[in-house]
C-alpha cells in the first residue's frame, strides 16, 4: 500500500482503483526503463529535456520548521531555482540553500524590512505576483501566507506544501487581533479591513494551485474548510538523527519552546504550582519568559534558551515531555519520543497524529488531556504516573522513526511524479 492510498482524505477526482488519486492519472513510467542508444537523429522536440522547477517560500529571515522542508524539498530537486518574498538569513543559517542564489520581491529593499518585513504583509500578495514564473514546468509553493498566490500557467503544474492557510486571516484572526492589541480605534479597523481583503485574495489564489499538499489531517480539514479543496497529507520532514534513546529516567517533568502565548507553557507552569511534590523543568526564551518567572513556583526551574546538546539531554532523561499546544503538526512531541520519553499532550491538533496515546494501545507512546486548563494537565500527570504498565521508551522511538526525512522525500517525489504524469496525460 502507498502513502496515498493510506491518507483518510481523499484528493478531487480520485480515480477507483489507482494508487495515485489525480484526474486521468497512470502511474509515471521510470525513467531507468528508457533507453535509447543513438540520439543523434532525434530532433530535440524528441529529447527529453530537464525538469524546470521554481521553489517559492513566503519568507527566508530564519532557519526553523519551514525552512526545514524546503531543505528536503531542494534535496529532491537540487537544479530548482528559489523565490522568496525577503531573504534576511543569517550567513551561519544559509548552508541548506546550497550557495543558491535567492530570487527576492520589491519588498527585499524597502525600509526596516529586515526586522519589520511582517508590517508589508499587505502588500506581499502583489510582490509574490511579480515573480515570472513562466519558464518552469513545475512550480512548488512552500507557503503558509503568500507564497501560494505565483501567477503560474495552464501548462505548468502548481503543487502547493501548504503549512496552513493563512491563520491571521481566517479562524484565527480573532486571537491576532486581540493579542495585537488591535481590537478598537482606527488601527482595528484598518488591520480589520486589510485582513478582509487578504481573505478574499487568498481565496481567489487557491485556484491557481493545482495540487495541495497538506502537512496534517489537522491541516488538510483546514484547507477543506477555507479553499473546499482537497488534499494530500504528507507529514513534514523531522531530523531524528540527532536525537538518541534514553533509557534511564530522571525525576523531572520537561517543555521546552519559545515562550509565546499560544505554546501555554504559562498554564503547564501553574499546573506544577498544584503539584509542589513533582518537578518541571522549563527551556526555551521568548516574549513570555519574565510573565512565566513570576508565577513559577520553586519546583519549577527555568533554564532560558539552551545549547542544542542541553535540549538533548533534558530530552533523553526527562520522565515525560508536556506539550500544551494546539500545533498544527508539532516537531517538538517527535523530538521527545525519538529520545525514547513519553509525551502528554493537548488532545488537538498534530498531536493527535504523531503522538499514540489511546489506552488499549500496546505500543502508546503518552497519553492526552482534553482542555487547555492547569487542573487538566494534573489530572494527565496523575494518570501518567498510575499507569499500570509503563510505557516503552523503544516504542517512543520507532513511532518517531515513521516520521524520518528519507520518507518526506520518497513521498514527496512519489506524489509529484503522479502530478506531473497526471498533467502531462491533460495536455494531451
Amino acid at each position: 500500500m502507498g502513502y496515498i492510498e493510506a491518507c483518510n482524505i481523499k484528493a478531487v477526482g480520485a480515480l477507483p482503483n489507482t494508487k495515485y488519486p489525480i484526474p486521468n492519472l497512470q502511474p509515471p513510467i521510470p525513467t531507468a526503463t528508457i533507453r535509447c542508444n543513438d540520439t543523434s537523429t532525434m530532433s530535440a522536440s524528441i529529447l527529453p529535456q530537464p525538469l524546470r522547477v521554481a521553489i517559492v517560500h513566503d519568507w527566508l529571515t530564519v532557519y526553523a520548521g519551514a525552512e526545514r522542508v524546503l531543505e528536503q524539498m531542494l534535496l529532491c530537486y537540487p537544479q530548482a531555482d528559489i523565490y522568496s518574498t525577503v531573504d534576511f538569513l543569517p550567513p551561519k543559517e544559509r548552508a541548506f540553500l546550497g550557495g543558491k542564489p535567492v530570487h527576492t520581491s520589491f519588498i527585499q529593499n524597502w525600509p526596516w524590512a529586515k526586522t519589520k518585513y511582517r508590517a508589508y504583509l499587505p502588500f506581499m500578495p502583489l510582490a509574490v505576483e511579480q515573480f515570472d514564473l513562466s519558464s518552469y514546468d513545475l512550480v512548488i509553493s512552500s507557503s503558509h501566507a503568500v507564497a501560494k498566490g505565483v501567477i503560474t500557467g495552464p501548462d505548468q503544474c502548481h503543487v502547493c506544501m501548504c503549512y496552513s492557510p493563512m491563520r491571521y486571516a481566517w479562524d484565527l484572526q480573532h486571537q491576532y487581533l486581540q493579542e495585537s492589541g488591535l481590537t478598537r480605534g482606527p488601527k482595528a479597523w484598518l488591520a480589520k479591513y486589510l485582513l478582509h481583503k487578504m481573505r478574499i485574495w487568498d481565496l481567489r489564489t487557491a485556484n491557481g494551485v493545482d495540487h495541495f499538499i497538506a502537512i496534517s489531517q489537522f491541516i488538510a480539514k483546514r484547507i477543506h474548510k477555507v479553499y473546499r479543496r482537497n488534499s494530500v497529507v504528507i507529514y513534514p520532514p523531522v531530523d531524528l538523527d540527532a536525537f538518541t534513546i534514553g533509557e534511564e529516567k530522571g525525576d523531572f517533568y520537561l517543555t521546552a519552546s519559545r515562550l509565546v502565548p499560544y505554546k501555554k507553557v504559562d498554564l503547564i507552569v501553574k499546573s506544577f504550582a498544584q503539584m509542589p511534590g513533582k518537578r518541571l523543568i522549563v527551556i526555551g526564551g521568548g516574549p513570555d519568559f519574565d510573565k512565566i518567572k513570576q508565577i513559577a513556583t520553586p519546583n519549577v526551574t527555568l533554564l532560558g534558551h539552551q545549547p542544542f546538546e542541553v535540549l538533548l539531554s533534558h530530552l533523553r532523561k526527562a520522565k515525560a515531555f508536556i506539550f500544551a499546544a494546539e500545533e498544527d503538526f508539532g516537531i517538538a512531541p517527535l523530538e521527545a519520543q525519538a529520545c525514547g520519553t513519553p509525551v502528554i499532550a493537548f488532545a488537538k491538533g498534530g498531536a493527535l497524529e504523531t503522538i499514540r496515546g489511546k489506552e488499549d494501545d500496546a505500543a502508546r507512546t503518552g497519553l492526552f488531556f482534553p482542555e487547555q486548563t492547569a487542573e487538566a494537565i494534573v489530572q494527565a500527570l496523575g494518570r501518567f504516573e498510575s499507569l499500570g504498565a509503563p510505557i516503552v521508551p523503544a516504542n517512543c522511538r520507532e513511532n518517531a522513526l515513521r516520521f524520518s526525512k528519507a520518507r518526506f522525500r520518497a513521498e514527496l517525489t512519489e506524489f509529484i511524479d503522479a502530478a506531473l504524469a497526471g498533467h502531462r496525460k491533460l495536455q494531451g
